[in-house]
């Protein structure tokens, strides 16, 4: 059974170091295409180069390796590749605090942290490895974005943007934290400013984005993504100025309530302030908007601000009714959601009512609410639910039913007024960031030309080495000598370049692709490859990216399917989360607080697989938990006791009864049947416990004398299989040790034997009109003729029927007998 050495030392350190080089030189995590098999393309999220590998990147990672080695032994052809994120503002800030060019900073990350990765015993195959910061990457990066230019799905606007002035640069909204509004990265408070940005149209494929037809996504990121798109449903509806006859529109989600609109609100950013405003309220208007631009829209909106606002002295035609409103402006409208205007009904939205309340505006009911008696606004102390039939409502008075937005937009067309619409939260994605280290924007500003885009031919537009780092954190592009003035590709005049970087999103929204062949020099990536692998079958990562990665690597696909690049309807077909590990105390993990887990540190003292098997075991994957040192003893006690249960044969070895046989098999056909669905479902914490308990069970068994029965063996082998994906190394060297043929990552996974597994007795319930009144040990095939005699003769229960007849017996077969009396 076993090769020469007897009772080897337990050496992690030894046998990682081995097997790891081993692997390496053999080969054995290299992913090529196979036809004959069916493939299975796993991936993580990439880190972005710090510097060093942290816990939580074990916690994403490990696990995530777990799984795909499991996928492996199931027979699939299975890719696992890793990279690096490897533009953004850290490098650029440690190259201006440190004096340290961005591409030294991050490529000696990278070096380090591959090493750390590698430490882990991690199926990666590293000839797949992209870096987005590498030029055979960010070519292609900046050809995708000539492609979405070419189709109209990438256009340049003046736009209002959240701008950090510590960074010196925009901000996405998702990047944009708190209730403060600051900077994710150095929580510097966020202004806003008018820059010309570049954006894609993410909006073109709000609807679609909403369709998760055909991919295996939690629940959880499906309403994250849903809410952040915020489709809604209504008209558009268009009102006049009195003076002037200006157009202006407004969307509604109730159409049915323009009836009660007593007055309009503009966002104070609106264009048409500045036009409609009379000379008598110019002085207070002005005011007004400048003390309104002071505040973040999320001040702007909190719920139970005092509400406040001006007059601009104009009005407007409502066109329902013919009626002339007062056109107020309020900070509490803004221009970055709907029109920037809106139709304000007091009766039946409360921060209308609140508003009509203090400045004394009419309140006018156009909906009885079906449950409460006739309502009167004089009387009204809030606004009341626009749930039921509408009143003071011209012809449509009386409408009602489901059907009364529907019947109001058509009636609106009808007359001209306004049509249906659909409106979305989504925004379209701006691009544009204005730093050096990123990937260039390849578009030339002429004045003749326009912008134009860099001819293909010339990519990639190349990053100069030779830049000057400015304290303010401006980008050196914009003030490199040379490196903006170039001639126009299309009438060779003077021009100069975009001197924007793209937002790193749009890297890590296709780095999947590049992992196919990342050295493929006539595309993004080669065809071939992306006709076996894609797409992805298995992502893994932290859910704080559903509404920024996710979003934009799904639109990204999609923008790409339509211009014919890539090939059906999403990139990633299931996608699984895990949750966080925290620091001992429970608090989130960071320096500052000291709560932080050098991960280096602990594989030096346990070894990988140890640390593997407690990040796998301290708590459910996908909720995270804090992190415990105590805990952590125990995994390493475990891996040392199944290390000891197979290496050493007992003192005595007596020949086991068929019971210790029979219960040793059943016991590993049923832990393996377990650790089957906990490997499919990422329950790794279980899968573990399972492990654990069957350990146990092993050694009692081996001191019942069944080492070296062929159930022994077969117990052995199954277990070092289902270790395998967890432990590496271990599971590896035990292999060797058993002389079995190289390498244990390379065998089939064991198969459930169904009827080893099924118990030999069960538990009968027997209950009384529904209530328990006895348990009842029973053979586990037992007939439901038998059920019901061994329940009838049951003391307890004879007792409990005193002699009466029963009027009905229900027999589930193998779980419970209940006796109607």
């Amino acid at each position: 059974m076993a090769n020469e050495s007897s009772n080897p030392v337990f050496d992690p350190k030894k046998m990682e170091k081995k097997w790891q080089e081993r692997w390496e030189a053999d080969g054995l995590y290299h992913a090529d295409i196979d036809p004959a098999k069916s493939k299975h393309y796993a991936m993580t999220m990439l880190p972005y180069p710090s510097g060093d590998l942290h816990i939580g990147h074990w916690y994403a990672m490990t696990p995530s390796d777990a799984h795909a080695r499991y996928m492996r032994m199931k027979g699939y052809n299975v890719m696992f590749p890793m990279g690096f994120d490897a533009f953004g503002l850290p490098a650029e800030n440690a190259a201006i605090k440190s004096n340290i060019h961005p591409r030294m900073y991050t490529f000696k990350n990278i070096d380090h942290m591959r090493e750390q990765m590698k430490s882990m015993g991690t199926m990666f195959d590293w000839r797949r490895e992209m870096i987005s910061a590498d030029l055979k990457y960010y070519r292609w990066t900046e050809w995708f974005f000539i492609q979405l230019f070419k189709h109209g799905l990438a256009y340049r606007k003046q736009s209002p943007v959240d701008w950090c002035p510590n960074c010196n640069t925009t901000l996405a909204r998702e990047q944009v934290w708190g209730d403060d509004r600051h900077c994710e990265r150095c929580n510097t408070p966020v202004i806003k400013k008018d820059l010309v940005q570049w954006f894609f149209r993410t909006t073109n494929y709000a609807d679609e984005l909403l369709n998760y037809e055909g991919v295996d996504w939690p629940e959880q990121v499906k309403t994250l993504q849903t809410n952040w798109i915020g489709r809604s449903t209504g008209a558009m509806v268009t009102f006049k100025t009195v003076v002037g006859d200006h157009d202006f529109d407004i969307f509604t989600t109730r159409p049915d309530t323009l009836w009660g609109a007593t007055f309009m609100v503009l966002a104070p950013e609106h264009e048409l302030v500045k036009v409609i405003t009379t000379p008598q309220q110019k002085a207070a208007v002005e005011a007004y908007v400048e003390e309104a631009a002071l505040q973040t829209e999320i001040q702007r909106q909190t719920v139970g601000k005092e509400k406040t606002g001006i007059f601009t002295g104009a009005y407007a035609v409502n066109p329902v009714n013919g009626e002339e409103i007062p056109i107020w402006i309020a900070d509490y409208v803004l221009t970055t959601y709907g029109t920037g205007a809106i139709m304000a009904v007091p009766a039946h939205d409360q921060r209308d009512f609140e508003f009509a309340q203090k400045f004394g505006l009419e309140v006018r009911i156009v909906i009885q609410p079906e449950d409460i008696d006739p309502i009167h606004s004089g009387e009204m102390t809030e606004s009341v639910p626009a749930r039921g039939a509408m009143v003071n409502s011209g012809e449509l008075t009386g409408t009602s039913g489901e059907d009364t937005v529907k019947t109001v937009c058509d009636w609106l067309e009808k007359k001209s007024l306004g049509h249906a619409e659909v409106q979305y939260k989504l925004r379209d994605w701006l691009i544009s960031r204005q730093r050096y280290w990123g990937s260039p924007i390849p578009m030339i500003h002429c004045p003749k030309c326009g912008s134009v885009p860099v001819p293909e031919e010339d990519l990639p537009v190349e990053l100069p080495d030779d830049v000057e780092w400015k304290p303010t954190g401006e980008s050196p592009l914009k003030l490199h000598p040379t490196w903006k003035h170039v001639k126009c590709p299309v009438c060779g005049g003077e021009a100069e370049r975009d001197t924007d970087t793209m937002d790193t999103f749009m890297c890590s929204s296709w780095y999947h692709l590049r992992y196919l062949s990342p050295d493929y020099a006539e595309g993004p990536f080669d065809p071939d490859e992306y006709d076996y692998w894609m797409p992805v079958d298995t992502y893994t990562g932290g859910i704080e990216h559903a509404n920024m990665h996710l979003i934009y690597t799904r639109f990204f696909h999609k923008a790409c399917r339509d211009m014919g690049i890539t090939k059906g309807d999403e990139p990633m077909i299931q996608l699984r989360n895990q949750g966080m590990v925290l620091g001992e105390d429970g608090e989130k993990m960071s320096k500052s607080r000291g709560n932080t887990v050098p991960p280096d540190e602990l594989v030096e003292k346990y070894g990988a697989d140890t640390v593997r098997a407690y990040i796998m075991f301290f708590c459910r994957w996908n909720l995270g938990g804090p992190w415990s040192y105590n805990g952590i003893e125990g995994t390493s006690r475990w891996l040392k006791r199944a290390w000891v249960m197979i290496t050493q044969e007992p003192n005595n070895v007596d020949n086991a009864s068929k019971k210790t046989i029979r219960g040793l098999r059943r016991k590993l056909h049923q832990t393996l049947e377990s650790v089957n669905r906990d490997y499919e479902e990422f329950e790794f914490n279980t899968i573990i416990s399972s492990l654990m308990e069957l350990a146990n069970y092993m050694a009692q068994s081996k001191k019942d004398g069944a080492f070296g029965s062929e159930v022994w063996n077969e117990a052995v082998d199954i277990y070092l299989k289902m270790l395998a994906p967890i432990a590496p190394h271990i599971a590896e060297e035990l292999w060797e040790f058993l002389a079995k043929p190289y390498s244990i990552h390379t065998q089939a996974w064991p198969v459930v034997d169904e009827e080893a597994a099924k118990e030999d007795e069960i538990t009968l319930i027997v209950q009384i009109n529904g209530k328990l009144r006895d348990r009842i040990v029973v053979p586990a095939d037992i007939s439901n003729e038998d059920a019901e005699k061994v329940a009838f003769a049951s003391e307890a229960i004879q007792s409990y029927m005193d002699g009466a007849e029963p009027r009905k017996v229900i027999v589930i077969p193998g779980r419970l007998v209940n006796i109607v009396k």
